[in-house]
């Protein structure tokens, strides 16, 4: 087990960071080392701003984001397209497509996608609410942006058989070529969906 090198708060601190997705030990030392440096001018700020948001972070009742408002700031976007409603798996796939722009429709927060290994069924995730949702707000059409994983698509599967009788469009998102990927560092699974999902030109 390697030796401590600093005292136990900034080692807390370290340890805090290496929870965190994509930040293993190397990183997060890498991290609490930048903040450390820069503490008058990052850290001091990042410790209000977690104080800020610690006790007002609420899950939005209508679609499952997370925001310090409920309803949330999506949902009660005036300008958003209310006969769409886009089906993800987690609150950083919502984030994600907001990021892109693509579009202005609401959404709709599983909480995961089903996962039988895992023991994650239809009654762990927010189904049932978005069975009532889709003809109480008479969404038009479900986009169903879930990931090409095998639990994705046994959930999107799932979700178009739950929809079939709704009088609702259910349709996803395209698979395939990335902009600006190479074929040859494509992998096959993705390659053949998109031959799959090729279009006219």
């Amino acid at each position: 087990m390697p030796r401590a090198v600093a005292g136990p708060e900034i080692e807390r601190l370290i340890q805090l960071l290496s929870r965190l997705p994509g930040l293993g030990p190397r990183s997060a030392r890498r991290a609490a080392l930048h903040l450390i440096k820069k503490r008058e001018t990052l850290m001091s700020p990042l410790n209000a701003a977690l104080g800020d948001v610690l006790g007002k972070i609420v899950e939005c009742r209508v679609c499952g984001n997370l925001d310090v408002r409920d309803p949330c700031t999506v949902c009660t976007d005036a300008e958003r397209e209310a006969g769409t409603l886009v089906v993800v798996a987690d609150v950083s796939d919502l984030w994600a497509l907001e990021r892109s722009g693509a579009l202005k429709a609401r959404y709709h927060v599983l909480g995961g996608v089903l996962s039988p290994l895992d023991g994650i069924g239809p009654n762990d995730l927010n189904i049932a609410s978005l069975a009532e949702r889709v003809p109480r707000e008479g969404v038009q059409e479900v986009i169903l942006a879930l990931g090409a994983t095998v639990d994705g698509q046994t959930t999107a599967h799932y979700l178009t058989d739950l929809l079939r009788d709704a009088g609702v469009t259910v349709t996803r998102l395209a698979q395939g070529v990335p902009v600006g990927g190479e074929l040859d560092y494509l992998d096959e699974g993705t390659l053949a969906a998109a031959i799959r999902a090729r279009t006219p030109i």
